[in-house]
């Protein structure tokens, strides 16, 4: 069996690729310390530079022969301030500062704000924060053509830094121009999970969905208040979501992120849909090594939680050492697994939900897996609905994906504990049972005198007819021998 072809833990790393990961070699030692989904950020790089990169993720899935999913990142209506005089200029608190429309470099007292008719919407006594919310500014004054702020807090303001406003929704849709079009090059390129960068409001997903027409899911970015408000409609539109932390914690107060990540994470758990935690996961080894002890315990709790995905940002695009990362964030994956308080707090935080025989039948599988000497369960999959309910129940023992189609082996590689494999078309059930039997050996999840758990519908793909469980040996000449029939 190839390197890299089975992994040790359930959660699943997402990798972020750039500079410093362009080379294949690079993107195939990433693979195998770890990483099972490649995300493509498209704030950053030309589509000529996103198409290789692509490509090179595709080459590595055929010499791998194990599906990879890939993430594209829209950059979303990210406001952004214009250009200063010698680049910069300083903000003094106490002093007036002004943003307008006015296509002229800035300086100490005012600057052009690109998109200002959006800015005309804030009331007075609005925060904005500047710089990840490192200068904070308060509206005095909202005029036709500029905002008056007052200076609460100052500092070095450089050019095309970034705004944001955490008290207030803006009049602003979730996919700009530049996202459009972004968004037709990603799909007609091929990839699993569009990421819809600052969602507001249910209607944002929506919107991006008449556009994608089902070339791609949804994967919504939470990181703004205006999300976290409307959470509950978001997560019904979404196919899943993920806990950006890096905008949220500039919105809101920084002490809030712990619970909220975690009332997210266990909201998107009950729904059965993917949840990636990300941002400054491990944000020191840009430059280092070696991540700081806070991070490892940052990571470990994202995991304990119960994410199906833990994410590498800038660590993995530019930083200095972008395998370590990978090897390190897998390293304390498969420890964290290990250990008994996991498996309490995984089984602990379970939410119920059996609305119907598919959701019975994989709450069954995890129900005989964990209370027989089962090795693995098995499950076929047409649409990955059922792939998703099985591992929304995070059982104990592995769980194999079978599909027909590549395009959903590639979807589900996201979802907790997955391990994907396609598979031909089958129309009996024996012969899916067979199947699953080689593929648990194959891949040494279990041996010949070794039982295993098959689920399926019949009659075969037909979307949410998950209608059997089986208990099976994983050797097939007991089963064409009249055991399975």
């Amino acid at each position: 069996m190839a390197e890299g072809l089975r992994r040790n833990r359930n959660v699943k790393i997402v990798a972020t690729l750039g500079p410093a990961s362009n080379k294949e070699q690079v993107v195939e030692e990433l693979f195998k310390a770890g990483a099972d989904v490649f995300r493509l950020n498209l704030s950053h790089g030309t589509h000529d530079e996103i198409r290789k990169r692509h490509h090179i993720i595709r080459r590595v899935e055929k010499k791998f022969g194990r599906p990879i999913c890939i993430l594209a990142d829209l950059q979303g209506p990210k406001l952004r301030c214009g250009k200063f005089k010698g680049e910069m200029a300083e903000l003094v608190a106490g002093k007036s500062f002004r943003f307008d429309n006015k296509d002229t470099l800035g300086d100490t007292n005012r600057v052009n704000l690109p998109g200002f008719e959006v800015f005309q919407g804030l009331k007075v006594g609005s925060t904005v924060l500047v710089d990840d919310g490192k200068i904070r500014l308060i509206v005095k004054e909202v005029g036709s053509d500029f905002v008056d702020t007052e200076v609460v807090v100052g500092g070095i303001l450089s050019d095309r830094k970034g705004i944001n406003v955490p008290d207030q929704v803006l009049p602003l849709s979730a996919l700009s121009e530049k996202d459009i079009s972004d968004l037709e090059f990603v799909c007609d390129l091929g990839i699993e999970w569009l990421g819809l960068s600052f969602v507001q409001r249910a209607s944002d997903i929506k919107d991006a969905k008449k556009l994608v027409k089902d070339r791609a899911a949804i994967l919504a970015k939470i990181e703004k208040p205006s999300a976290v408000d409307a959470f509950d409609e978001i997560l019904l539109e979404a196919d899943a979501v993920m806990v950006a932390r890096g905008d949220l914690g500039v919105e809101l107060p920084i002490e809030t992120l712990p619970p909220i990540q975690k009332r997210l994470v266990r909201q998107c758990r009950a729904s059965g849909k993917p949840v990636i935690v990300a941002t400054q996961m491990m944000e020191s080894m840009i430059t280092s090594p070696v991540p700081t002890r806070a991070e490892v315990s940052d990571v470990a709790q994202a995991i304990y939680e119960g994410a199906d995905a833990i994410m590498l940002s800038a660590e993995s695009a530019v930083g200095d050492y972008p395998v370590e990362a990978v090897r390190t964030m897998n390293s304390i994956a498969t420890e964290v697994e290990k250990e008994q308080t996991y498996r309490q707090l995984i089984e602990s935080s379970r939410t119920p939900l059996k609305r119907g025989v598919s959701d019975a039948i994989t709450v069954a599988a995890r129900e005989v897996a964990e209370t027989t000497n089962v090795k693995v369960i098995c499950c076929f999959t047409h649409t990955g609905t059922t792939a998703a309910l099985t591992s929304r129940e995070r059982p104990r023992v592995p769980i194999i994906a079978l599909t027909p189609k590549i395009s959903i082996a590639r979807r589900i590689a996201l979802n907790w504990g997955l391990h994907c494999i396609v598979t031909e078309e089958l129309n009996r059930f024996k012969m899916a049972v067979v199947n699953a039997a080689k593929a648990a050996r194959q891949y040494g999840f279990a041996k010949d005198k070794d039982k295993i758990i098959v689920i399926a519908g019949v009659p075969f793909n037909v979307p949410g007819t998950t209608n059997i469980l089986r208990v099976a040996p994983a050797d097939e000449k007991q089963i064409f021998e009249g055991e399975v029939n």
